[in-house]
């Protein structure tokens, strides 16, 4: 059984496999009423680009982990993707629509860890 920090290292590999950017994991596990422990918020610069990563994330998970999303939406507009593993929450934005829903700051309470560009 992989564990939800397993699985967000993980998707983090996947997102940097493709070049995702400003990837920020959010720790909901000592918030009430939270709907999963994490949420993984990245983006990509393109549509092309936001969908290749969502299929960066779930190649990786699946053969890394043998993990399968519960529920992927957003493809096909490749604007914002949702991908839904239970434990671990994975948005994916171009940048004018993760500035525009600003998910960061609706989970304030959530502990924010910034990970670094890979080049």
């Amino acid at each position: 059984m992989n564990t939800a920090k397993q699985l967000v290292e993980t998707i983090i590999k996947g997102i940097q496999e493709k070049k995702g950017e400003n990837i920020t994991v959010a720790d909901l596990t000592h918030l009430d009423g939270a709907v999963t422990q994490y949420f993984v918020i990245c983006q990509g610069n393109s549509p092309t680009q936001v969908e290749a990563i969502a299929g960066s994330i779930g190649d990786i998970c699946r053969i890394e982990l043998k993990e399968k999303p519960i529920h992927v939406v957003g493809l096909g507009t490749d604007q914002w993707v949702a991908i839904d593993f239970g434990d671990v929450i994975v948005h994916v934005f171009l940048p004018e629509v993760r500035a525009y829903y600003d998910l960061e700051h609706l989970w304030e309470d959530a502990k924010l860890t910034q990970i670094e560009n890979v080049i």
